[in-house]
């Protein structure tokens, strides 16, 4: 593990979803979010224009919060071929040992040593499903023990440690005879990038 961080800020992460932009505000406020770190690899959206990347910098900017891109570093299309197996699918345990990776690992450690409140931005409405969670949850609590706390759909928390334990309610994986608990979370947490994880689309 590398050094944890000592800072008691919090870091969270928040999706938009279907979620109305000015619901989206209104949650980081609540939770004194001051910076928004944009971690999707592609910072648009088809369906709600409010998140257009342009428009939710002007949009965070006119309600006192700051916005930095970090899809190159942190999303979770990986351009490094490296990363990707033969079913073409992306593997996160290699994503998150590249130096472009633990770059954006440091900037957000950075952020938080001047002060800043952050939260990390993606689409999906459940974090158990997208990679801020299977991705940079995981990286942040198992090599630098910190702990992402998950703003959900309703503007609730859940912790990074709760939701690997969810993990294995949704993939059917539990402990047994021959299993013991964090071996199970380990198996649930593999199945579900199995399942989630970005594939690159093959070609027409």
């Amino acid at each position: 593990m590398e050094s944890a961080v000592t800072d008691i800020r919090p870091l969270f992460s928040i999706g938009y979803a279907t979620k109305p932009i000015a619901t989206y505000i209104e949650q980081l406020h609540h939770y004194n979010v001051d910076v928004v770190a944009d971690i999707r690899s592609v910072p648009y959206s088809k369906a709600f224009h409010d998140y257009h990347q342009e428009a939710l910098r002007h949009t965070l900017k006119a309600s006192g919060i700051g916005y930095v891109y970090l899809g190159p570093e942190l999303g979770p299309r990986s351009k490094d071929p490296a990363h990707y197996d033969e079913r073409r699918q992306v593997q996160f345990d290699r994503l998150m040992e590249s130096a472009l990776f633990k770059s954006g690992i440091q900037r957000l450690f950075d952020g938080i040593d001047k002060g800043y409140t952050i939260a990390l931005s993606c689409a999906e409405k459940d974090p158990a499903i997208c990679h801020r969670s299977l991705l940079v949850g995981w990286s942040l609590l198992h090599q630098y023990g910190c702990e992402l706390q998950h703003i959900l759909h309703e503007g609730e928390l859940e912790g990074q440690i709760a939701l690997e334990s969810r993990l294995m309610q949704t993939t059917d994986t539990f402990p047994d005879m021959l299993m013991d608990e964090p071996e199970a979370i380990q198996l649930a947490y593999r199945r579900q990038c199995q399942n989630c994880a970005y594939r690159i689309p093959e070609a027409d």
